[in-house]
């Protein structure tokens, strides 16, 4: 599914209050989990020890953890809205309400559904508030979901 192009504040601004886009599925892999494990020192065994998860773990196997699904949210929100325009860079710039619902099993596909909360134009730019959903295929109860603050700076 193409992502929804939006060319300019003023178009980002008639979406408020509305969802934007969906993006694809993407698999969250168990090697994927184990490298951002390894690279942020959270090694807890329900991220890594497959069969110790299968035994003793209320999911049934390793998850995802939640600061990595969080950190997917550039790759998964830029599958589901293109935005075009003036921008001489993008910046996170934060994040009002932030929850991690259910979790991501490993080999799980999640997308992001993707609303506009907020636009704000400031002297340099456009400020953001994206309402972010992280579907788990096949379940009804999101990863995560977030208020997520951006600001695009075009001059």
């Amino acid at each position: 599914m193409p992502a929804r192009i939006i060319h300019d504040a003023a178009e980002l601004q008639s979406l408020t209050g509305r969802e934007a886009g969906l993006g694809d599925w993407f698999t969250v892999t168990q090697d994927l989990i184990s490298r951002f494990a390894e690279l942020s020192g959270d090694t807890q065994w329900i991220h890594i020890d497959e069969a110790r998860a299968r035994t003793e773990s209320p999911f049934g196997g390793t998850v995802a953890h939640g600061f990595l699904t969080l950190s997917l949210l550039s790759r998964l929100v830029r599958e589901a809205v293109d935005l075009r325009g003036e921008c001489r860079m993008g910046v996170n710039y934060g994040f009002n309400r932030l929850r991690f619902p259910a979790p991501v099993p490993a080999g799980a596909r999640i997308r992001a559904r993707v609303a506009v909360n907020a636009v704000k134009e400031f002297a340099e730019g456009v400020e953001i508030v994206w309402g972010v959903r992280v579907e788990v295929e096949g379940n009804t109860k999101p990863a995560l979901v977030a208020e997520w603050v951006v600001r695009r700076y075009s001059s």
